[in-house]
């Protein structure tokens, strides 16, 4: 049963009492927390507030792009310096759940939710991290693989904007606004040369986390950036994946349509 909230007004005191209370838990939007609390049984007798220590807010400076942990998913929806996100934040749940969510509450959401993160490992960000032992940085497949030690506070995550037409997006629902995916890729594609000169390309919905796909990956590298390459090296997809079945669909039918989305995402089919 829960017993109090506290509202720390920094870091330091925030990660001493998730140290010193083995039942606290760190409350940011409260989408994925509140529900287990209110109807689950659950070990949380107080929860941790990071309303007062400041991570929120979004600042980009040239190429490079920082996100408050505690920053409502709505906001980056909203931030025109952040266009090619728009689209990953529109398929997300719904306006009032894109409210109170947040950037770093998304990196810890389960399959099939989660698609800010399939975006940030696309988009190879790095993790802002603060504990009782101080700060450090993390890869964002780190943590979307393993999660933070215990009593750690993600505080924002950093990413490169990527270059006009390097960025691709699509997420498969089964309704067209707020369901969780079936299948989402993002990618960061650039092409030098008309040849692939990198490639990154995650997924999601097709694993127990989001996950990249190095086998897509390097069946693009030194390529043209055309349909029968996309076509190809979609194909290696299903080597990445762990597909699973739940309410939204089976196992066998994300497996099947993996290639075909995508091919959607590259070429825009």
């Amino acid at each position: 049963m829960l017993q109090r909230v506290h509202m720390p007004s920094d870091l330091g005191e925030a990660a001493g009492l998730l140290a010193n209370d083995p039942t606290a838990a760190l409350l940011a939007g409260g989408t994925l927390l509140m529900p287990a609390v209110n109807n689950e049984v659950t070990p949380i007798q107080s929860l941790v507030s990071t309303k007062r220590l400041g991570l929120e807010g979004i600042a980009v400076e040239g190429d490079r792009a920082r996100i408050g942990a505690a920053t409502r998913l709505a906001d980056v929806g909203a931030d025109p310096r952040l266009a090619f996100l728009h689209p990953v934040i529109e398929a997300i749940a719904s306006p009032p759940i894109r409210n109170l969510a947040t950037v770093g509450g998304n990196l810890f959401a389960w399959q099939p939710y989660g698609d800010l993160a399939v975006a940030l490992l696309a988009l190879d960000a790095t993790v802002m991290v603060a504990g009782q032992q101080g700060q450090r940085e993390a890869p964002v497949a780190e943590i979307v693989a393993s999660g933070v030690a215990a009593r750690e506070i993600v505080t924002g995550v950093e990413f490169a904007v990527p270059t006009e037409g390097s960025w691709f997006f699509t997420k498969a629902m089964r309704r067209k606004l707020n369901s969780a995916a079936i299948v989402t890729v993002a990618a960061v594609i650039t092409v030098e040369s008309d040849a692939v000169a990198s490639a990154r390309v995650a997924l999601g919905g097709v694993g127990r986390r989001p996950l990249r796909a190095p086998s897509v990956e390097a069946a693009l590298l030194g390529k043209p950036l055309d349909a029968a390459t996309v076509a190809a090296a979609a194909e290696h997809a299903i080597d990445d994946a762990e597909p699973f079945s739940d309410a939204y669909a089976s196992a066998w039918y994300r497996a099947r349509v993996l290639p075909v989305h995508i091919r959607r995402a590259i070429l825009g089919e």
